[in-house]
Order: structure tokens, then C-alpha cells, then sequence
């Protein structure tokens, strides 16, 4: 049955899947893994890709405990992509970035302004926290955010961890979390500017500009993209086809000002606002278009109080705006406002306690919500980590109380170990729970629970159980890795029968469980001039009520990438990347079969002069045509030029 979001907004959204997402692992590992009942644990690595060198794991990242940690000292599975990365990636956004990374998969509508799900680890798009400098954003009508309006000019770092992290985050991360970077500016005044084009009447251009010293720092940039694009609706017999291009608009600015008020205590400010306007099919006679706009801000100050004692204090608002029009008219805001207060304590060089207080505010404006068309709610949260840092062994410890004003309230927790065997090799352990509340549009909606009948309960939270198994290893130029986990959910919240709600469509219910099993391959090589890098997932989605394969997830899916720099040609660099997927199913019944596919891209960079630099992109090399969601073209062969200029001033 189609969901209410979609049946509102016909072809403006992905088929919404509402069912249960599943990954299964290999045979070998799940039989390791079940048959001892052990604990899982989750693989170390950071994908090598580009100019970055293999061994390097010195990098700092905060997603995996909300504190400053080296990449090498993490426990969890985190994929780390810099800025190298980012300018290497000629079309499309952040979910073109990241789709088959080593546990990621992405389903889209057409071309890269049309509705985008991102799977991490099976997980529904939903189930994925997105955060934008520490700013949460997502729409409380269809859940998750909107990863078509996620630009990458103005982004210097994306983080993601797999696997669940409500001990640490709260609700949503049943799947994982990804965190988005915006560029910061520190030394000489830095310009960087942009302009491109490629076919499908692409053009982008960009400008920023960073600098500052230890007193105050600043970064600013602007950007637009846009293109006519291609027609991204195939199925002529339906009465919303038309044979028309789907174009795309974004436009996104950002600010970052940054200022140390005192020795120790600095304040700052973050901002950024995009909007994505895409053509899409509703209707013969006209011209539809989507309008998503997001914005996300923040004020922080941290404090160091003495050598072992320093805090974060952060108040942040973003909003989520979705229009259609003119077939088919719909309008959705979301605001969430958060404020969080962090402390982070050394006991000594090894032991470090970490405390949050978190206080999360939601609030929807729709017209399906009854009586007013608005709804709001509220979330008190309390944590606490602890850190263990003790030679070859490590430990990490995260608990979260949540106080939901809807539902109630949900403990949430996660345990992580980790030795270093010796020899490059290092095995970890994580397991824990996470869940996701309810959206206000699922309670608050004529399609949520109509409580005045009798028997009829609340919607409960979804809630996932996770273990993790896996084991990584380096040696100079060479890294490898593997991690198999295990994450059953349960109260799955899904689009089903009327009866319970004041629709005669469908209501919603907790109706739905999965298993999320699978395990990611990982491996890197530094070989002279040429880095070769590559992942490799093997999963069994199945929808645990059905015995059914789960709904566009693939059995397979990996790529592989290889980076050259010649040394004849020491002002050149080329790479050349294949993705590919199995075969999947695009809807529950497992009747509807979307073939596999593989595909070639190649790109290639040029240092012209002194801060001058071209780069070059085809994707899509051999022009496969190839689905991810039934009736919806993916993009054809893609060629994009861009010229970058970049003084320090």
C-alpha cells in the first residue's frame, strides 16, 4: 500500500518504504557470529581514497563519542571523507558522495534534485541521523533528512558512523550517523573560487572565502548549481508521464565566525541555508516542481576549565520546508530547536568521563495533522560516557535516559571494546540499542492512531538491538578490514490497513520487525604511484513478518577505486572508480525486479599554475541505463569540467 506522504504528493517523493529493512551476512560469518553468541565487534579503518595516504590515522574526528578523538582510537565502523575527496566528485550531492561506501546504499527519483534515501547498513532512510556542524536535520512529516538539498561546495569533511549510537545521539541512530563539516578558517586569508560545466546543461559555480588567527577566525562561501538535467519519469502509460527534461536549481550560502573571548573559552557561530527547486512528473499540462529548502544554525561556546576539565555548551535551530506544486499541491515545515551542555572530564591519561544535558524541541506544520494542522512535542535527555585508553586495550562505555513528552521514556546504551594484537592487527566489540520516535506526522496525522477508539494505543518508538564483530589490520602502505554485525528491530512503524485512524485510506501502526545482518569488506594499497582502495558488502535483506527480500536494498554492492599520479607528470593526478550492485526488489511483494549494475567513472586533475587547478569527470562511462526505484531513470553518461583558482591573500 502506497503511504499517505506519497499518495498526498504522487512522484514528487521516493515510494516511501515503510516495511523492514534486513541485511543478512555470508554464510561463513553468520555462522561464526550466531554460532558462538559472542558479542560483535566492529571493524577500525578509515577508507584510503585519493592523495591521502593509506597509513595515516592520525586524523581527529568527534562522531564516534562527541568528543575529539584520534581516528585510530575509535570503536566503532567510521568512514571518514576530506576535502580531496569531496572535489572529486563532479555530480551530483552528498548522497552521490557516500552511496556504496562500505555499507551505504542510495536510492533516487531521477536526477540529483529529486527525493534521495540513503540505506546505512539496511536501515531505513530514516533510521540515519544527519548533522550539519553538530546541527540535527530532518523533516518530521516523512522522517530523515533531505539528501537531495545537501550540496557539497560548502562542505570540508563528512563523517559517518555505522551502526546504532542513540546512547550517544538520541533518537533516529538505529542505523548510523552521518555528520556534515563546513568549511573553517584559520592562517592567511584564503579565496577559493569555481566554475563549471558538463552536459545535461549543468553549470556550477562557487566562491569562499577563510582566514584567521588564534584570536578570531571566519569562512563565508556561495554556490549555485543547476542544470536541465533528462527525463527522469520512464513509464509512459502512467497519466503523470510527460517527455519533458527534470531540471534542478540549488543555491546554498554558509557562515562560520569564530572568536576566543578569554585563554581557553571560544564562541562561535555557524549558519547555512540551501534550497533545491526540481522538476518532476505529477501531471501532462504542467510544469511541477519540488522546493525543499533547509536550514540549519548554531551558537557554541567551549570552555576549558583547567587541564582536565572543558565544556560545550550549544543552542541550534534548523528547518525543513517541502513544497510541491502546481499538480499536486503540498506543504511540510519542520523545526527543531535543540540546546545541549557537555562536559568532558580527564581523570588521567587513560580514564576520561564524559557528561551531557540535552533538551530537544519538534515542531510540524501540515495540513493532514489534526485539529490545527500543527504539532509540537519535547525530549529531555541525559548521558554519560566513559573512556578507557589503557595501552593495547581500550574501552568505551555511552548511557542515555530520553524523556519523550509523546512516548514516554527509553534507555539507551552501547558497550566497546578493542586490543591491539600486535603485528598491525587490532580486534574490537561493540553491542548496544538504539530507537526512533515516532514522527508527529505518524502520531499527530489523520493516518496516525485515533486514540478516542477503544483499544487503540500510542505508536510506540522503533528499537533496535545491535552486535558487532570484526577485525582490522595495517602494515605500512596496506590495510584490510572486516566487519560482520547483527541488529534486530522491532516496532517497526509502517503504513497498513484502516481501522485504527481516521483515514479510510491506511493508518499507521507498529506492525513491522527486521533483521539487519551483514558484514562490509575493506582493503587499501599503496603501490608506488598508483593507490588502490575498495569495498565489498554482502547482505540478505529480509522482512522478518514476510520472509520477503526487503525493498531496494541488494544483496551485493561495493566499488573499487585506484589513484594515479605519474611521476613523467607530477602536475597531473587520475583516478578511476567502479561501483557496482546486485539486483533488488522494488516493492514488498518481491514481483517488481531491479537489475544490477556496474559502472565506470574516471576523473582527472591538473595543476595548471600556482593555485590554478582544472579538474575533469565522466561518470557513467559506458552510459548504462540502470533503476534504482521502478519507472525512475538514473543518470546517463556525465561529463563536468571545473577551473579553480585558490590564492592565499
Amino acid at each position: 500500500m502506497i503511504s499517505p506522504v506519497s499518495r498526498i504528493r504522487p512522484r514528487a517523493r521516493s515510494l516511501l518504504v515503510h516495511t523492514p529493512s534486513a541485511l543478512a551476512s555470508a554464510v561463513l560469518t553468520t555462522s561464526l557470529f550466531l554460532g558462538t553468541g559472542s558479542i560483535a565487534l566492529a571493524a577500525i579503518s578509515s577508507e584510503a581514497t585519493g592523495t591521502r595516504p593509506l597509513g595515516q590515522l592520525d586524523e581527529v574526528t568527534v562522531t564516534g563519542t562527541r568528543s575529539p578523538m584520534r581516528l585510530a582510537d575509535v570503536l566503532g565502523d567510521l568512514t571518514v571523507l576530506n576535502r580531496a575527496d569531496i572535489e572529486r566528485q563532479g555530480y551530483g550531492n552528498v548522497a552521490d558522495l557516500l552511496r556504496n561506501r562500505a555499507g551505504v546504499e542510495m536510492t533516487r527519483n531521477g536526477g540529483p534534485g529529486t527525493n534521495t534515501s540513503l540505506f546505512v547498513r539496511g536501515a531505513e532512510s530514516r533510521h540515519t541521523i544527519v548533522l550539519i556542524d553538530g546541527v540535527r536535520v530532518e523533516s518530521q512529516s516523512t522522517g530523515g533528512a533531505d539528501w537531495q538539498n545537501l550540496p557539497l561546495s560548502q562542505i570540508e569533511r563528512v563523517e559517518v558512523l555505522k551502526g546504532p549510537a542513540s546512547a550517544l545521539y538520541g533518537s533516529d541512530a538505529i542505523g548510523g550517523v552521518v555528520q556534515i563539516f563546513t568549511r573553517k578558517g584559520s592562517g592567511r586569508t584564503q579565496l577559493d573560487m569555481g566554475v563549471g560545466a558538463g552536459n545535461l546543461g549543468q553549470v556550477k559555480a562557487d566562491i569562499g572565502v577563510s582566514g584567521g588567527d588564534r584570536r578570531f577566525d571566519y569562512a563565508a562561501s556561495l554556490s549555485g548549481d543547476r542544470g536541465t538535467g533528462f527525463n527522469g519519469f520512464t513509464n509512459a502509460k502512467s497519466t503523470s508521464y510527460q517527455p519533458d527534461k527534470d531540471g534542478w536549481r540549488n543555491y546554498s550560502a554558509s557562515l562560520r565566525l569564530g572568536g576566543q573571548i578569554a585563554a581557553g573559552h571560544r564562541l562561535e557561530v555557524v549558519g547555512l541555508k540551501s534550497r533545491t527547486d526540481s522538476g518532476y512528473d505529477a501531471g501532462k499540462n504542467a510544469d511541477d516542481r519540488t522546493l525543499t529548502t533547509s536550514e540549519a544554525a548554531r551558537a557554541g561556546w567551549s570552555g576549558q576549565w583547567s587541564p582536565a576539565l572543558s565544556t560545550q555548551l550549544d543552542v541550534a535551530e534548523s528547518r525543513q520546508t517541502l513544497e510541491t506544486k502546481p499538480s499536486s499541491p503540498y506543504l511540510s515545515k519542520t523545526r527543531i530547536r535543540t540546546a545541549t551542555l557537555q562536559g568532558f572530564y580527564k581523570l588521567d591519561e587513560r580514564h576520561q568521563i564524559n557528561a551531557l544535558v540535552e533538551r530537544r524541541e519538534d515542531r510540524l506544520d501540515n495540513t493532514a495533522l489534526v485539529p490545527a494542522g500543527s504539532d509540537e512535542r519535547h525530549d529531555d535527555a541525559i548521558g554519560l560516557s566513559y573512556l578507557l585508553s589503557a595501552g593495547a586495550f581500550s574501552l568505551q562505555a555511552h548511557g542515555r535516559h530520553d524523556d519523550d513528552s509523546d512516548f514516554g521514556r527509553i534507555n539507551t546504551g552501547t558497550l566497546a571494546a578493542g586490543y591491539r594484537l600486535g603485528a598491525g592487527w587490532r580486534v574490537t566489540a561493540a553491542a548496544g540499542n538504539a530507537f526512533r520516535a515516532p514522527t508527529l506526522y505518524q502520531m499527530g496525522s489523520v493516518y496516525g492512531p485515533n486514540l478516542s477508539l477503544p483499544g487503540v494505543a500510542p505508536l510506540r518508538a522503533e528499537r533496535g538491538h545491535n552486535r558487532e564483530i570484526g577485525l582490522a589490520w595495517e602494515q605500512g602502505d596496506l590495510n584490510a578490514a572486516i566487519t560482520t554485525y547483527h541488529n534486530r528491530v522491532s516496532d517497526l512503524i509502517a503504513f497498513g490497513a484502516a481501522g485504527t485512524c481516521r483515514s479510510t485510506v491506511g493508518c499507521y501502526g507498529n506492525v513491522a520487525r527486521a533483521t539487519l545482518q551483514g558484514t562490509s569488506l575493506k582493503a587499501g594499497a599503496q603501490l608506488g604511484p598508483v593507490g588502490l582502495s575498495g569495498q565489498l558488502d554482502f547482505s540478505d535483506p529480509t522482512d522478518d513478518s514476510t520472509g520477503k527480500t526487503l525493498q531496494r536494498r541488494a544483496k551485493r554492492f561495493g566499488s573499487v577505486r585506484a589513484d594515479f599520479q605519474p611521476t613523467p607528470l607530477p602536475d597531473w593526478a587520475f583516478g578511476a572508480t567502479w561501483q557496482g550492485s546486485g539486483s533488488r526488489w522494488d516493492n514488498a511483494a518481491n514481483t517488481t525486479r531491479l537489475g544490477g549494475y556496474g559502472l565506470w567513472n574516471l576523473d582527472a586533475r591538473y595543476s595548471i599554475a600556482k593555485d590554478w587547478r582544472l579538474q575533469l569527470n565522466v561518470d557513467n562511462l559506458f552510459d548504462r541505463r540502470y533503476m534504482t526505484a521502478n519507472n525512475y531513470a538514473q543518470a546517463p553518461r556525465t561529463w563536468f569540467v571545473m577551473l579553480r583558482y585558490s590564492p592565499s591573500l
